[in-house]
């Protein structure tokens, strides 16, 4: 009896010029899909970073007040290494995001006023492949975004945006959601991969409250593994998975 292969996991599309990233907090994306930005990016893509938070829940022996600046400055440093300079922060509270119309409507907004044809965003299921549980600020902002692709084209779904003078923007084709345990598609992570370890060791202070590991050797093992497992589904090149949703 043979053993079962794997689907092959199929190129991202192509013909876009704008993305936009929505993610819950400061290295979300780096955890994730920067070596594909940095990828895109050299390829003369624009992309911008939205945050629903300044993470500032997110290290225990470091109080909110100074966590949350400290990892914004984090965030637009490791940003800066994979060719994004727009970073946005919606200012929702670290580890109690509530998804709702609030929510959707904060990412919405930042659809209309970046006008992207490809969203990105992470992980919006309960689990992480049925192993390990999802945090509900994940679950919340990844379910948003999905939403607020199209509430952003609809210009009677929260009208007030409108009179703020942002116009319905439908022009949002894929939702391109990282982490995904049931991926599609993939971008190859050779091009942007030593670039997406710089921009996670950008987050250093997080990096050495979460391991006693060298930093260097946590963040090079961690990306390379998952590069390498996500490319023995396409065509043995590391890299970078995404659920692709078209719209």
């Amino acid at each position: 009896m043979t053993e079962p292969t794997s689907t092959q996991l199929q190129p991202m599309p192509g013909d876009w010029r704008r993305a936009l990233a929505v993610v819950a907090h400061p290295d979300d994306l780096e955890y994730g899909c920067s070596a594909a930005i940095a990828a895109w990016t050299d390829e003369g893509r624009e992309i911008a970073y939205v945050l629903a938070t300044r993470g500032e829940a997110g290290i225990d022996t470091l109080e909110p007040a100074r966590c949350g600046p400290l990892r914004e400055r984090e965030q637009r440093a490791s940003a800066a290494v994979v060719g994004v300079s727009e970073v946005e922060f919606l200012d929702h509270k670290d580890g109690v995001i509530e998804y709702g119309t609030a929510l959707r409507r904060d990412v919405a907004a930042a659809i209309r006023r970046h006008r992207p044809e490809l969203v990105i965003t992470l992980n919006h299921r309960d689990t992480w492949g049925g192993v390990a549980w999802n945090t509900p600020d994940h679950v919340a902002v990844g379910r948003a975004t999905l939403d607020a692709a199209g509430d952003a084209g609809n210009r009677w779904i929260f009208p007030e945006l409108v009179e703020q003078g942002l116009e319905p923007w439908d022009g949002v084709r894929w939702v391109a959601v990282a982490g995904s345990s049931t991926p599609t598609h993939a971008v190859d992570a050779t091009p942007g991969l030593e670039r997406a370890v710089r921009s996670l060791l950008e987050h250093r202070t997080y990096i050495e409250a979460l391991t006693d590991e060298d930093p260097e050797t946590y963040v090079r093992g961690f990306l390379t593994r998952h590069a390498e497992t996500t490319g023995e589904r396409f065509g043995g090149r590391p890299a970078v998975a995404f659920e692709v949703f078209g719209r």
